[in-house]
């Protein structure tokens, strides 16, 4: 079944909304955005999540450690950790990071109760290792982009997933347009990936079915007037996970 992260949520009544509407990640935006969430806005979110969790218990989300399992099985270790967590834990709590130091984001990180950190600007492989939770580190792609250049930027025993963004200038993200998923395709068939970038309730089921990704995340395609709207993310996700059981 495909994962599906509602990202760019900033109030706990849509975060309740999307984790009732099947969401398996709520992601909060840290990072410079107008989608950027206040600490208290943080605040009610958590309280909000933890308070439906099967566990009282604090989330430690872990997942294989270099050596115990082969380069080839790395990635699928880690999203079958994923989902043992979610099932206990759902949704998980992603915090989306860039432009700011490791120590911020491991602070940010602590603070927050976050259960993993998603980096999208760009951070290369030792910020990447100084992150003390799970990392999803976002690529960027360009039309054009070769799926083996992709590939081998993917590096076994240091992120426990990737996301596959469109790329902007700016290098966060979040252009609201899709990529070839041609080139997503490629990758998904080595790695389970999480496919970003244009995505919406209308051509969801279509880039499950092309792609078959690990995971779909979604922000502005589940918006109205640059809010999020409750029964678009149930849309969404019915259609992301429909669309899973057909393949």
């Amino acid at each position: 079944m495909t994962l599906v992260k509602i990202c760019g949520i900033r109030d706990a009544a849509t975060a309740l909304a999307a984790a009732d509407a099947g969401a398996d990640f709520i992601g909060l935006v840290f990072a410079e955005s107008r989608r950027q969430v206040t600490p208290q806005d943080c605040h009610d979110i958590v309280e909000a999540i933890a308070g439906r969790r099967r566990t009282e218990t604090p989330l430690a989300l872990s997942g294989p450690a270099l050596g115990e399992v082969s380069a080839r099985s790395w990635f699928p270790a880690w999203a079958d950790a994923i989902e043992l967590a979610l099932a206990r834990a759902r949704p998980l709590l992603v915090g989306v990071f860039a432009r700011m130091t490791s120590d911020e984001v491991n602070d940010i990180a602590e603070a927050a109760r976050i259960d993993l950190v998603q980096l999208s600007g760009g951070e290369d492989n030792a910020f990447v290792r100084a992150i003390r939770r799970p990392v999803l580190r976002t690529i960027h792609v360009r039309q054009g982009d070769d799926p083996a250049d992709i590939t081998e930027r993917i590096v076994p025993g240091l992120a426990a997933g990737t996301l596959l963004d469109t790329a902007h200038d700016t290098a966060l993200g979040g252009t609201g347009l899709a990529f070839d998923w041609s080139i997503a395709e490629d990758v998904a068939a080595r790695f389970p990936i999480i496919l970003a970038g244009g995505l919406t309730l209308e051509n969801v089921a279509e880039a499950v079915r092309t792609v078959r990704p690990w995971a779909v995340d979604v922000s502005s395609g589940v918006e109205t007037g640059r809010v999020k709207d409750p029964e678009k993310i149930r849309a969404f996700i019915r259609a992301a996970k429909g669309a899973s059981r057909d393949i």
